[in-house]
């Protein structure tokens, strides 16, 4: 009795296994025969070859998308025109018609790149030197900003002695420093590179530095446990989760430093799109003017488009302008 309740049940397993194991190995050709039989095209029956799921249909093009994409630009080109005209016929001549403005920009962009001398040159030139200049006062905003905002962002010492300079600083006017870049550098070129340089790099230090301040705490308590070096805490963990706030910056910067190098070719002349707008209102030829204005604003727009391209490349959310 005591045997039968505190039997074994691995006692018992072998003897199951073994009154089974005839019918297991009768059985083992079927599936090898099912798979078989499945496998095979030849054997599939033609209901069960009807029954196969076929590709969805191509769901039907929307008319409505296109409108909606291209009606509300071309209903603002149209009343931005209604206006120009209005503003034409009211002012008597003095402000040139669309037409006539039309016009001469088709002349003007016949040849773009003309060459009559170092100040009489084709837009297309000018528009290259303001963006070569744009460029280099740029790139060194971006080489010193970026860094700066890290340290800024990363040590509270730092945040606290630098945030009254930036405070202080970075209202300035761009206009207000190109003196003391003619008086540093004695030329044209470079102060309007230093003016480009000092303004631009104020979105980049603070976007750069609120973004190290947003990196969740937890993030740095993994890192201090792992005992991870600074240079990989930078790399691992601050410069993916602050890319996005810095690219933020960057396009902040590139659209003050191409508002800013249109104000400062004015007054240092030269090649550039700026001197060609002030040298144009010394001949009094306003049609060239509005055309520059134009221009100025269409080389805007492609850089912040490039730069919305690029920060959605990097970043999960949605930017938007």
């Amino acid at each position: 009795m005591v045997s039968a309740v505190f039997h074994s049940p691995l006692e018992a397993a072998p003897a199951a296994r073994g009154g089974d194991k005839p019918k297991a190995r009768d059985a083992g050709p079927a599936p090898l025969a099912a798979t078989h039989n499945m496998t095979n095209p030849s054997t599939i029956s033609p209901a069960a070859q009807a029954a196969a799921p076929v590709a969805p249909a191509r769901a039907p093009w929307d008319a409505s998308f296109l409108w909606l994409a291209v009606l509300p630009p071309l209903l603002g080109l149209g009343l931005l025109a209604l206006v120009w005209e209005l503003v034409f016929m009211g002012t008597g001549g003095s402000i040139p018609s669309p037409k006539d403005t039309l016009a001469q920009a088709v002349q003007i962009f016949s040849d773009p790149f003309y060459s009559k001398g170092p100040n009489d040159q084709g837009v297309g030139w000018n528009v290259l030197s303001s963006l070569k200049r744009v460029a280099m006062g740029f790139g060194m905003a971006a080489v010193v900003g970026i860094p700066v905002g890290f340290m800024i962002g990363r040590f509270n010492f730092l945040s606290r002695m630098f945030n009254p300079l930036i405070s202080l600083l970075r209202p300035v006017s761009p206009l207000a420093w190109l003196p003391i870049g003619l008086l540093v550098f004695k030329g044209a070129n470079p102060a309007a590179i230093w003016t480009i340089f000092i303004c631009s790099i104020w979105p980049m230090i603070i976007n750069t530095a609120v973004g190290v301040q947003r990196v969740p705490q937890d993030y740095m308590n993994v890192a201090r446990v792992l005992k991870l070096s600074e240079w990989k805490i930078v790399t691992k963990i601050l410069f993916p989760a602050v890319l996005p706030y810095m690219l933020t910056g960057v396009r902040l910067a590139v659209g003050t430093a191409w508002l800013v190098i249109v104000a400062a070719e004015m007054l240092t002349g030269g090649v550039g799109i700026g001197f060609w707008v002030w040298d144009e209102w010394n001949n009094l030829n306003v049609k060239n003017i509005i055309i520059a204005i134009f221009v100025i604003g269409i080389v805007g727009l492609v850089l912040e488009f490039a730069l919305i391209k690029l920060a959605t490349a990097f970043t999960f959310e949605e930017v938007k302008n």
